[in-house]
């Protein structure tokens, strides 16, 4: 067993007793509670569900099993620029240790070793029409892969309980292994006429991925780390990660459940906003006539945009009330990686201007940017203008976060997930008592 498998086997096993015993214990002891604006208003906020990789806090950001995105940053192995590979972070989500330098170079190779893809998931996405949405083709080459799951065939053969864990760690590896190459294929056939570029292994997961989407330039192969890495988990209440958390208590196997993750994302309330910031300011610059505009034409524009009764793109978010560290994070690369981008300066003349004007309307209770606001700015600065791709590229990411939190889920034993459903009658009854 190999020694992530390992480590992983043994803290499972520790907490999974633990656990046990607690809610022996204290199984009867209330930790929240539920109003009526809840239950009609999405569940927002109910505490509902464990989810061991990631928590986040309303003003402190995403915590990967504690570490913030600054430690995190500080202290995974890294590229050749410092940025973190999502190979550490996985590691860490999984076990809630730091690894190594040759724990994550391991890891690399293992996901290398995994990552070939059969020739019938790329029949199948080139049975599509090549302007299919990237994000249906994504889903669409993920349950392509679904008759490899190893979780399925053991199932089917009768293993213990105990055992599940192990084949969706299995499952889960050669998932995340394989998705940069279909990923990259989907981009590829998309936007470049077919002109696939074959892997090479001898690069680490993020660098090699870029490298098949077309691009060598050693920057974006430290922004791919970066951005592979904090988009990876935002605990398990958002809409992808609790989307792939029902499905997998159900004891469907990581393809079907990814699967079903990716089309949550897929929906313009959640993943597809990245490409609709970065379409909002490129109409933007069109209707001003700028590639340049000052603040004053921004706030105008903004104004406008307010006025017809829309919402700006990527500011916002349903639980922090600070600034994404996710946007921060990448505005501190494109400070150091960047040099006169006029794009760029525009995101953050964009978060001068708008949080100010949310702030007056005295509405808005979280004011500021999120991790859209800037990722597609700087994708578009690297040469990938293609936004219906970016949320394929948040997808892959995606991938780290919520497989990781599904090995934890299987190897603890949690159950079916089914919460209870109310009428419309059963609420008028509470109000009238």
């Amino acid at each position: 067993m190999e020694s992530l498998k390992q480590k992983f086997a043994e803290k499972a096993l520790a907490l999974y007793t633990e656990l046990r015993a607690i809610n022996k214990e204290h199984g009867n002891q209330k930790v929240d509670e539920v109003t009526l604006s809840q239950v009609t208003g999405g569940a927002r906020g109910i505490k509902m569900m464990m989810w061991e990789t990631s928590q986040l806090d309303a003003i402190k950001g995403i915590r990967f099993r504690g570490y913030s995105i600054p430690e995190v940053k500080e202290l995974l192995p890294s590229g050749p620029q410092g940025e973190p590979k999502p190979e550490g972070l996985f590691w860490l989500m999984l076990t809630g240790e730091i690894p190594t330098e040759a724990e994550v170079e391991a890891l690399t190779k293992d996901w290398q070793s995994r990552s070939e893809v059969s020739d019938q998931v790329f029949k199948t996405l080139e049975s599509m029409p090549a302007d299919t949405h990237p994000m249906t083709q994504f889903t669409i080459a993920i349950m392509a892969m679904q008759p490899d799951s190893i979780f399925d065939r053991r199932y089917a053969e009768g293993m213990s309980k105990t055992e599940h864990w192990d084949a969706v760690y299995e499952d889960s590896m050669n998932l995340i292994a394989r998705l940069p190459r279909v990923a990259a294929y989907i981009y590829r056939r998309s936007f470049k006429d077919g002109d696939h570029i074959a892997p090479d292994n001898s690069l680490d997961w993020s660098a090699n991925f870029a490298h098949m989407l077309g691009s060598d330039d050693k920057d974006f192969r430290s922004l791919m780390r970066l951005y592979l890495t904090i988009h990876a988990d935002h605990e398990g209440g958002n809409a992808s990660a609790h989307t792939v958390n029902l499905v997998s208590s159900t004891l469907s196997d990581p393809y079907r459940s990814f699967a079903a993750g990716m089309n949550a994302l897929a929906g313009p309330l959640h993943g597809l906003a990245n490409q609709e910031v970065i379409k909002w300011i490129f109409e933007m610059i069109e209707n001003l006539g700028t590639k340049t505009p000052t603040k004053e034409q921004i706030q105008q524009y903004v104004q406008e945009t307010l006025d017809a009764r829309k919402v700006i793109p990527g500011y916002g978010h349903a639980v922090l009330r600070e600034p994404d560290p996710r946007f921060t994070a990448q505005r501190r690369f494109a400070e150091e990686y960047i040099k006169d981008s006029e794009l760029i300066e525009t995101v953050w003349k964009i978060f001068d201007v708008v949080p100010p004007m949310l702030e007056a309307l005295g509405k808005v209770k979280n004011p500021w940017p999120n991790v859209d606001a800037h990722s597609g700015a700087l994708l578009v600065h690297y040469g990938f203008s293609e936004y219906s791709f970016y949320t394929v590229l948040f997808g892959v990411s995606r991938a780290l976060g919520v497989l990781a939190a599904g090995i934890w889920s299987r190897a603890l034993g949690m159950p079916l997930e089914r919460p209870k459903s109310v009428t419309s009658d059963w609420i008028k009854s509470q109000i009238q008592k």
